[in-house]
């Protein structure tokens, strides 16, 4: 599709019932029932695992026979969505790129607030190496606040003396808790998903009272230096822009070999409508290709 395929999708979301700064166990309901009426592929297998303790599901899709692991992240805020509910990018993740994804049940706040999340993401990391799989056959990925949690991931892996993954991929992520990007203004009145009042009362369930600038809660604000490669992609139609455009310039000052593409007139994690949006596949296309690159480069 063309232009008129991604306004499509923009109005889909401007009509939707989510509200990502209501009640999160009311949201819950809405967001499962939003993707429950996607039906998963029927090339799609599912094994559900346990990775360091944490639940997971083991994702993997089309004919090839899978050559690498990608550990995912879903996002939602810190406080909705599920692995099951991730499934379908996943999948278009691991059919593209030939690989495993295993898309990981994190805890969710405001229940389970910060570093909850960042444990479970370190435990599940953890558990694939206590597998015997080795880390350069590793990539980490994940959409919104699930793209946070990986780059905390790194960050914490960092600190903990661990090696590194082979490249890391994040779609539309949210590392700035704060909220201080420009786009936070600049792309509110043409971003149908997200508000910065929703963002912040999402970061407060999280945060419980820590500090929204701790490097493990917000990556944009952390030592990048000895990450590995990142592929960063956004749209143009969404508030979180700037959290993309400032993670790349501070990755590229931190010496990482960082990818940053966005697209214009996209909205909020726009890959996931990647089965009737042209600039989707693209993307997923993209997100293959750089996968690849690192897993075969090793």
């Amino acid at each position: 599709m063309t232009e008129s395929g991604l306004g499509a999708v923009v109005d889909l979301l401007r009509a939707s019932p989510l509200d990502m700064g209501g009640d999160p166990r009311a949201m819950r309901l809405v967001f499962d029932e939003m993707i429950a009426s996607h039906p998963v592929p029927e090339d799609v297998r599912t094994t559900a695992e346990r990775l360091g303790g944490v639940p997971a599901l083991a994702v993997t899709a089309g004919d090839a026979e899978p050559s690498g692991t990608v550990l995912y992240f879903h996002g939602g805020g810190y406080a909705l969505g599920s692995a099951a509910a991730s499934v379908n990018l996943a999948a278009d993740i691991a059919r593209r790129s030939r690989t495993t994804v295993h898309t990981v049940e994190y805890r969710l706040a405001p229940e389970n607030p910060f570093p909850a999340a960042v444990d479970d993401a370190l435990a599940a990391y953890r558990g694939l190496l206590e597998r015997g799989v080795p880390a350069e056959t590793i990539t980490v990925s994940g959409e919104s606040a699930g793209g946070g949690l990986a780059l905390a991931l790194l960050v914490a892996l960092k600190e903990s003396e661990l090696p590194q993954p082979a490249a890391a991929v994040v779609l539309s992520p949210w590392a700035d808790l704060t909220q201080s990007g420009r786009s936070h203004r600049t792309k509110a009145a043409v971003d149908p998903a997200l508000t910065r009042r929703a963002l912040t009362v999402r970061a407060d369930d999280y945060l419980a009272g820590a500090d929204p600038r701790s490097p493990l809660a917000s990556p944009l604000f952390a030592d990048l230096r000895g990450l590995p490669p990142l592929l960063v992609q956004a749209g143009t139609y969404e508030v979180l822009l700037d959290d993309a455009l400032r993670l790349a310039a501070k990755a590229a000052d931190d010496d990482v070999a960082v990818t940053l593409r966005t697209f214009p007139g996209a909205p909020h994690v726009f890959q996931g409508f990647a089965a009737v949006v042209a600039e989707g596949a693209r993307a997923l296309d993209d997100v293959a290709a750089f996968l690849r690159t690192h897993l075969d480069g090793r």
